[in-house]
């Protein structure tokens, strides 16, 4: 299995994580000796998978069966700790279509053992992402779930770690990689006071304030692969199961901003690459509504391009062409001409966004 790490990548990550923090909890104190909880602590978590690894990542079957692992990873008072854990493949585009060179997975833990005293004390159930075709991709797709972290506390956390794998048959662990833990999302429900809900609906039938908020997020990082109708990497809050739900939105390695390179528009879209923005959300008649969506976002910018600029890892090119599609984000929605014509497309007659995409529909 092909690493993709070295030390200058590695020390400049460590450098990128301490400068968030650092800009994200200056008020707060670090307990550095505390084993805390999974999501409450920005350092990078080095994790090794053991077991039948070769017939786990070969396992593309539509419906994937667990394979039995072993979770370890050393604690803060430099002990070893192994859990056990029920592992399986997810996904459908990177495990069906995408050509991975690694499969994103699904852990689940044991209700109960010795893993309640440890950082995945809270854990039932949690998405490991891999790396597809490369694990810098990984790590541009963890600094989106960071933008949104910062845009509404209704978000998935993301923990970034180094995964070793150690099949069953082999004496020690392949070299690592980066990889992404996510937040399950009725934990994330919990943390919000609200439950995650199943429901059909349509995207003027949840809360508007933050369902205008979050489209005009993925018009930022550049994703259109999401939908509200057909719950396509999106997922429902609500108070209860009759309240209006609020939107979250997941899986972001088609975003612009991250520009896999497997990451292909759909043709309904009339775009020529997914670095090409096109606002999905629906086009209410009033647009003065956009108004305070826009001064929240004018209001992050310094910590959102903060994310990108103060990341030593990152390579200079990449870091001059996002500071410049941030740039060409933040021209747009403070021009009301420009912003009204992006955020108007597509409408139909009755005032909502209309385009089905093929493989999205029931």
């Amino acid at each position: 299995m092909k690493s993709f790490t070295n030390s200058k990548f590695f020390n400049g990550l460590v450098a990128c994580c301490l400068l968030f923090l650092v800009s994200t909890t200056s008020n707060a104190q670090a307990d550095t000796t505390a084993e805390t909880g999974l999501f409450d602590s920005e350092e990078i978590l080095h994790i090794t998978l053991s077991g039948d690894m070769r017939k786990l990542l070969r396992d593309k079957s539509k419906n994937p069966k667990n394979y039995p692992l072993v979770l370890s990873y050393t604690n803060g008072d430099s002990a070893k700790i192994a859990i056990p854990v029920a592992v399986r493949t997810r996904g459908n585009f990177r495990r069906l279509q995408g050509g991975c060179e690694y499969l994103p997975l699904m852990l689940h833990f044991p209700k109960s053992g010795e893993h309640l005293s440890t950082v995945f004390k809270n854990q039932k159930k949690m998405k490991l992402v891999m790396p597809c075709r490369g694990e810098k991709y990984v790590i541009r797709e963890w600094l989106v779930y960071k933008i949104y972290n910062l845009v509404t506390p209704k978000s998935f956390r993301a923990r970034l770690v180094k995964v070793s794998l150690m099949d069953e048959k082999d004496k020690k662990p392949d070299p690592p990689f980066y990889g992404i833990l996510l937040e399950e999302e009725k934990q994330m429900a919990k943390r919000n006071g609200l439950v995650a809900v199943k429901r059909k609906v349509k995207s003027h039938q949840v809360q508007r304030d933050a369902f205008l908020s979050m489209a005009v997020f993925e018009y930022l990082i550049g994703n259109t692969d999401w939908s509200v109708q057909y719950q396509h990497n999106i997922k429902l809050l609500a108070a209860d199961s009759i309240a209006l739900p609020t939107t979250v939105p997941y899986d972001f390695d088609h975003a612009g901003i991250v520009s896999a390179p497997y990451a292909l528009p759909a043709e309904e879209l009339e775009m020529k690459s997914v670095r090409q923005r096109r606002y999905r959300g629906f086009c209410p008649r009033d647009l003065k509504i956009f108004e305070p969506v826009i001064a929240h976002y004018n209001q992050l910018k310094p910590d959102i391009y903060r994310l990108y600029i103060t990341c030593a890892y990152l390579d200079a090119e990449y870091i001059k062409s996002t500071v410049k599609y941030l740039d060409e984000f933040y021209a747009t929605i403070n021009d009301p001409k420009a912003w009204q014509k992006e955020f108007t497309y597509p409408c139909d007659p009755h005032g909502m966004g209309n385009v089905v995409i093929k493989g999205l529909k029931e």
